[in-house]
């Protein structure tokens, strides 16, 4: 793999225009298709089910011109990309899967050739032929269910081995073949293929147009990726072949791990090609984790055929994969969007409404500053209230004003506690840590960690206490991402009696507020979008002369979107430095220079490591989505590890 390569790896889907029972012209079209999949560093390039005859050659199949005509094609194919590659730089070449008659031992069968560099590598025949229907290939072929282990056959002019169990190792990918219909039955081939360590499935299929049709067809490729953490290249025929009775529309996926990478547009007229950039590090890292995967035995053995190593793609010059710049915010449609946004809440919700049934508490106490974070914890426990038929009054919401706190944050908590229906107190906490700190001795004048945390921690004791008197429990408003950099006071806001935004980063905070300001809390929907557009801050240092936010959170750790966006690609998939590096650039190309991607990328690796023992201890808090930092669950680590070798890397980029 080169540099750049982070475990990336191109591949193509090629369907080329066919002339049915025209092997020679096929031949120049396929040769044709691999030379641009070359010029554009596609390592795997997969064409159709028999696309060097032609599916629809019925009974010609049983004529040796045919079959002759197809055997000099193939041989023909693997000379000119032998050509192709030593013309390449570097003499690249690509491994390229090819659908052609094959006759073996007075057999006749539907084969997948792989082809490098000129070599044949080996012969996979169909295994489960389509015979019902508009579908007779039992009239033709054999299946290969018989040729288990891999057999010696000289085809083409060459010495190859055709069989079933056959992988072929291409640098980190290991591809398993399997040919249209043997998607579509309950126990695929693929399957045992994945189980024996393919992680790029390809299918040469040819699939024919029917209504409906193509909502399952994609379907089960997607699926299937998904079920077997891999990525599946599905490649079906399309113009050209015989519409006698059917119509073939080449539809073709690529999919990786329930995700859809490229789909052709179908009914074209003529050749086309999709291509996608593959993660392979990414499928290892989901199936390194995946117990059950790794736990799954089958005693069918494969042989593993070495293919050398994939193009030196160069991704930094094109890139063909989108990068979600916002991971942890719900993509889609308006409808979409909504109905994640209403699960999350419901996730949030039901465990907070089990919390307080089970404890038997008469009241909820949050801190309500008139930020986003504090906003959505009330917008939780008032759902919650109303689910357990509770009157809203019964929440005790507590505002604090101290050194910090500004007019637009202390009216906007006001505004929205009246909103909402419940109770509203004010404590003052200058009074309280003015003694604390002439206590401790401590210039008020010095606004330092001591000056900032003693207002964090008093804030805590008030709501403890008040929750004490009151025969109820703290709500936790802090988030992920604040975990994640531990930008939390210890025992101070980082503690509560359960904690309803533990696993939502700042950036599904704001989203879901925003959300709720137009879906669910209408009544409140002005309020709720000011505290969305409110810069986000602690509010621990003294506000400015006319009452603003002196203290802007991002200006101080970085901006919360770049966070998160480490935090996704770190927790979610383990990527090394450079690779999160690689993608925030890709992401956030036009939005930050590179130096402050890197700066804040340093950054979070200084704070994330070094914050663990915050972690470490966590109150309850419910799972919403694929990442948290829960110690009982997700996150286990030792609190006292250097970044010293994350960030070494980060040095070298």
């Amino acid at each position: 793999m080169t540099d750049n390569s982070f475990g990336f790896m191109r591949v193509a889907a090629a369907m080329p225009r066919v002339w049915p029972a025209n092997p020679a012209k096929n031949g120049k079209e396929i040769i044709a298709m691999a030379a641009e999949a070359l010029s554009r560093e596609a390592s795997i390039v997969v064409f159709p089910e028999l696309c060097v005859t032609g599916y629809t050659c019925a009974d010609l199949f049983a004529q040796e011109h045919l079959l002759k005509g197809a055997e000099d094609t193939v041989a023909h194919i693997a000379a000119e990309t032998a050509v192709q590659a030593s013309a390449a730089q570097g003499g690249a070449a690509q491994l390229i899967a090819i659908g052609a008659p094959v006759p073996f031992r007075g057999r006749l069968y539907n084969c997948a050739i792989l082809i490098k560099a000129g070599r044949i590598l080996g012969i996979v025949p169909k295994t489960y032929l389509p015979n019902a229907a508009e579908f007779y290939e039992m009239r033709w072929f054999q299946s290969g269910d018989k040729l288990t282990d891999p057999q010696p056959i000289t085809y083409a002019g060459q010495q190859t081995a055709i069989g079933i169990r056959q992988l072929f190792r291409l640098g980190r990918a290991v591809v398993g073949v399997e040919i249209c219909q043997d998607l579509w039955v309950p126990l695929p081939p693929c399957t045992f293929a994945a189980i024996a360590g393919a992680n790029v499935i390809v299918n040469l299929s040819a699939s024919n147009e029917a209504l409906c049709k193509q909502d399952y067809r994609k379907m089960l490729v997607q699926s299937t990726s998904a079920r077997l953490n891999a990525a599946y290249v599905y490649c079906s025929c399309g113009y050209g072949e015989s519409t006698q009775d059917l119509v073939w529309g080449g539809s073709s996926f690529i999919f990786e791990n329930n995700v859809l990478q490229a789909e052709n547009k179908r009914f074209l007229r003529g050749s086309s090609a999709i291509y996608a950039d593959l993660d392979l590090a990414k499928l290892e890292s989901v199936r390194a984790r995946n117990v059950n995967f790794r736990d799954v035995y089958t005693k069918q053995e494969f042989a593993f055929v070495d293919a050398g190593e994939p193009l030196a793609t160069d991704f930094e010059k094109e890139f063909l994969r989108a990068v979600d710049a916002h991971p942890f915010v719900p993509a889609g449609n308006p409808a979409e969007l909504s109905a994640r946004c209403r699960e999350i809440l419901d996730i949030q919700t039901l465990g907070l409404c089990n919390r307080l049934e089970h404890i038997g508490c008469k009241t909820a106490v949050l801190g309500i500053s008139g930020g986003l974070d504090s906003t959505l914890a009330l917008l939780v426990t008032a759902i919650a209230f109303d689910k357990l038929g509770w009157e809203r009054s019964r929440i005790i919401g507590v505002t604090m004003p101290g050194f910090g706190t500004s007019g637009r944050t202390r009216g906007n908590a006001d505004i929205l506690m009246e909103k909402l229906g419940v109770t509203r107190r004010e404590v003052s906490i200058v009074p309280s840590v003015t003694m604390h700190l002439n206590d401790i001795g401590h210039p008020l004048d010095v606004t330092d960690a001591t000056y900032e945390n003693a207002q964090a921690r008093e804030r805590t004791q008030i709501l403890m206490d008040i929750a004490g008197q009151e025969g109820g429990i703290v709500v936790g408003t802090g988030d992920l991402s604040e975990l994640a950099l531990g930008w939390c006071t210890y025992n101070g806001d980082h503690m509560s009696m359960y904690g309803v935004n533990a696993s939502v980063p700042k950036t599904l905070v704001r989203t879901l507020v925003s959300w709720a300001a137009t879906e669910h809390f209408a009544d409140a929907a002005d309020v709720l979008r000011d505290i969305v557009d409110t810069p986000i801050s602690p509010e621990l240092l003294p506000t400015g002369k006319g009452g603003e936010i002196a203290q802007v959170t991002e200006d101080i750790v970085g901006p919360y979107e770049l966070h998160d966006f480490f935090l996704y690609q770190v927790m979610r998939w383990g990527f090394s430095p450079a690779k999160v590096l690689f993608l925030a650039r890709k992401a956030f190309r036009g939005a930050y220079d590179d130096a402050t991607v890197k700066k804040w990328l340093d950054v979070f690796y200084k704070r994330f490591f070094s914050q663990q023992f915050k972690r470490s201890c966590l109150p309850d808090g419910p799972k919403v989505g694929s990442v948290s930092l829960s110690p009982r669950g997700d996150w286990r680590m030792p609190s006292d590890v250097s970044a010293e070798f994350w960030r070494e890397e980060l040095k070298k980029m």
